[in-house]
């Protein structure tokens, strides 16, 4: 039987949804005993009185938020397996939980595009890799769309203190944003945040800020008013991998460090994000009938008779907003609806192609993997436990 422990906030979606991962892996091998250790004991003890309980407890492996200057090292002359969560950067000599964060910015762009923002920003932390990578894949892909002007960051917050923050120089700063603006936030705890901030200086969401935040914490993103849109994880998924890596590690068969990667799946759309920033009120209204009606089949034709406008116009105008084809902005809103449900139920795929209102599966699989790069079975097994 593995002992583990888990230094990590618990607090937290994250950590829960990693221990199912884990616990999953353990009920399809051998149980594993597993003690949540908060950080604040590290914090009051040091790593020297983790190590003592690790010792104490007979600890095979530990995952734990890791500062850049803590003697992890000691775990593993102690013979303890060790493996760092992504705290302040990544560790060269031991495995880390990370994530495709350049992926997770890109998305929340995209997202934003889609929806016709032309000015953007992003509320972080300063010095944290899952922060800064973030902004950076945020920043690449709105520079090559050509918005490399239209771009404010702010990252004055210390990672010391994750709940704390100072309520007058955010206020500030989102009030001197150009607005409609479209805000990705480094995580869920800081959309909330942007979200209370607002709220006091009368900014309207998602009329003014479109709050987007990452990790979907469901509880974070419910208690935010109005919710929060959220870019989901495959969390779980990692932390089976993580269990198999650490069980390896343990027995000795590992051939080397390989660090887990935890994969971005999609945008989770709530209320703070239900808008679309076009002053084109025929544009508008389409793109409202398009997310009424995704899971119906729709055609370009049909929209059109909605309008006064000959086809050709509306397409032209409506590429122009958007930066894609009709046609491809359907496909593209019906695909992630399509994946949110695959990854959020155990359903059938032919059971979610009915809800979409797609009758064709051959047709959708074909257009899936172009989209995606694989079937819609191998993207729900690569991304779920």
């Amino acid at each position: 039987m593995i002992r583990l422990i888990i230094l990590s906030d618990f607090t937290e979606a994250f950590a829960h949804k990693l221990l199912r991962g884990i616990m999953e892996y353990s009920r399809q091998t051998e149980p594993w005993a597993v003690c949540r250790m908060p950080p604040a004991y590290k914090v009051q003890t040091g790593i020297e009185g983790v190590l003592a309980w690790a010792g104490i407890w007979k600890a095979d492996a530990i995952i734990g938020q890791f500062n850049d200057d803590d003697p992890i090292e000691l775990f593993e002359k102690n013979g303890i397996v060790v493996v760092a969560q992504d705290f302040n950067s990544r560790f060269e000599r031991i495995t880390n939980i990370t994530s495709d964060y350049l992926l997770t910015g890109q998305m929340a762009a995209d997202f934003f595009l889609r929806k016709g923002f032309r000015n953007f920003a992003f509320y972080g932390y300063k010095k944290a890799v899952w922060s800064d990578e973030r902004f950076e894949g945020f920043r690449r892909c709105l520079c090559e769309a050509g918005y490399e002007n239209n771009i404010y960051e702010y990252n004055h917050q210390p990672l010391g203190s994750l709940w704390y923050y100072q309520t007058e120089p955010v206020s500030e700063w989102i009030v001197q944003l150009p607005k409609p603006v479209a805000l990705l936030t480094c995580d869920d705890n800081q959309g909330n945040k942007i979200a209370e901030v607002c709220k006091l200086t009368g900014i309207r969401i998602p009329q003014d800020v479109a709050v987007l935040g990452v990790d979907n914490d469901e509880t974070i993103c419910d208690l935010t008013d109005p919710p929060l849109s959220s870019i989901s994880l495959s969390i779980e998924k990692a932390g089976y991998e993580t269990a198999r890596q650490i069980e390896l590690l343990v027995r000795g068969r590992a051939a080397g460090r390989q660090d887990v990667v935890i994969h971005p799946c999609g945008v989770i759309n709530r209320a703070s994000t239900d808008l679309f920033a076009t002053n084109d009120e025929y544009v508008s209204q389409a793109l409202r009938y398009i997310h009424a009606h995704l899971g119906s089949k729709l055609t370009v034709d049909d929209i059109v008779k909605k309008l006064p406008l000959s086809r050709r116009l509306f397409e032209m105008r409506f590429r122009k907003i958007t930066g894609m084809p009709v046609y491809q902005y359907i496909w593209n809103e019906r695909i992630e609806k399509f994946i949110r449900t695959l990854l959020a139920t155990e359903k059938s795929i032919a059971e979610i192609l009915m809800e979409t209102g797609e009758i064709d599966y051959h047709n959708f699989s074909r257009i899936f993997r172009k989209m995606k790069g694989c079937s819609p079975t191998c993207y729900r097994k690569y991304h779920k436990v």
